[in-house]
């Protein structure tokens, strides 16, 4: 039965690729400088005579056939870039690169999918179609590595019928996976403002633009924008995360830099406010004299499981684990470039758990503290091994 063998192997493959895990984590890299981490991939499949492509620059595409291989193609993907945060935790794997980290787990992300081909490989005498396996760069940096592998074509030749992904949940026990159909991340905008004016002594502000003031105030009246606008039923969220500006104690500067980002649940609602931050930037320099320079940057777009899919894929996970281990995840407003995919073909994006309280791995990503209760690979890439065999998506 392919079920049992999946999770034999996986079993047997764990301490494998908690080593994996281990390496990958010990050794990150920043988005779209993941030169070393493709290298250990391609070297991966290689080893198991998996043929692939390379897509925008470190990206990679893998190809592995069943029987009857046009029958099903379903895509499985994960990320391989790091963040540039400083690891606190103390442990042998810890990073070795100063100021980068995979605290997105991204790391755990490469190692499931690995592992997941390794198990597909040596089962593709017992199941049908084909899979595809997409390692992607630079997820954590704009515009995001899944428009540039789109771009590259890494969704055709062939065409899957859908794509499925997943993250590390650290609200989540570890052996526990979650899904939701439907809207379940927002779409991330970067917004990056500058006041100017000529500065000036801080006893005379009369003589000069209060850049500090203004800045101030803009903070103040992009919040009551974005929270008066907005449909409650609909959450958005504005927040300014840098404040740049000045170095003594009487003197005005020339120039402040403001930054910061914008998510939204609501693609139309995001464009609309984007034209009133923009409306209020003009509106504060007219009203000040100050120069105020402003540039959004359009991000990641909302990730929108599909509901046949996801469905589908939801059912195989209780199958899998049994339905005590599979809850509905909640919608949250971080965002993932996985939602350029699910533009163009049906996909599903579901959490894996990796918490452990008796352990006190318990931290959020993107924190110095985040590590993984690493039972939870075994899970993962059985997982993905498991939907990568079975799911059909929109055959």
């Amino acid at each position: 039965m392919l079920e049992q063998k999946i999770k034999a192997l996986a079993q047997a493959y764990a301490g494998e690729f908690v080593a994996v895990r281990q390496h990958l984590h010990a050794h990150p890299e920043l988005s779209y400088q993941e030169f070393e981490t493709s290298a250990f991939v391609k070297e991966k499949l290689s080893s198991w005579g998996i043929p692939f492509e390379v897509k925008a620059t470190t990206g990679i595409v893998g190809i592995i056939e069943g029987r009857n291989p046009a029958s099903r193609i379903i895509a499985l993907r994960a990320d391989m870039d790091a963040l540039p945060i400083e690891e606190e935790n103390d442990v042998p794997y810890r990073s070795q690169h100063k100021g980068v980290m995979h605290a997105c787990g991204h790391d755990v992300h490469t190692t499931c999918l690995l592992g997941a081909a390794k198990i597909l490989c040596g089962t593709k005498n017992e199941w049908e179609g084909t899979v595809k396996l997409l390692f992607q760069p630079g997820e954590e940096r704009n515009p995001g590595g899944a428009s540039y592998m789109i771009r590259e074509g890494a969704l055709e030749n062939p065409r899957p019928q859908g794509i499925i992904g997943l993250h590390v949940h650290p609200g989540l026990e570890a052996g526990k996976l979650s899904f939701r159909k439907g809207r379940v991340m927002a779409s991330a905008d970067e917004l990056y403002v500058t006041i100017k004016s000529k500065g000036g002594h801080a006893a005379a502000p009369h003589l000069t633009i209060d850049t500090i003031l203004v800045a101030s105030q803009l903070i103040v009246n992009l919040q009551q924008v974005i929270s008066r606008n907005n449909n409650p039923l609909s959450p958005s969220v504005l927040s300014i995360c840098s404040f740049q500006g000045g170095f003594t104690t009487n003197v005005i500067p020339s120039e402040v830099k403001l930054m910061g980002t914008f998510r939204a649940m609501d693609e139309v609602w995001r464009f609309q406010a984007h034209e009133l931050i923009r409306k209020q930037v003009e509106g504060l320099a007219l009203a000040t004299g100050a120069e105020i320079d402003l540039h959004i940057d359009v991000g990641y777009p909302t990730v929108d499981n599909d509901p046949v899919l996801t469905g589908e894929a939801w059912t195989k996970a209780e199958e899998y684990l049994g339905a005590a281990n599979v809850s509905e995840t909640e919608m949250r407003m971080g965002a993932e470039d996985f939602g350029y995919y699910t533009q163009v073909i049906p996909g599903c994006f579901y959490r894996l758990g990796v918490r452990n309280e008796v352990r006190g791995i318990v931290h959020n990503v993107h924190t110095p503290r985040f590590d993984v209760d690493e039972s939870a690979i075994e899970t993962g890439m059985g997982m993905m091994a498991w939907l990568g065999a079975t799911v059909q998506g929109a055959v």
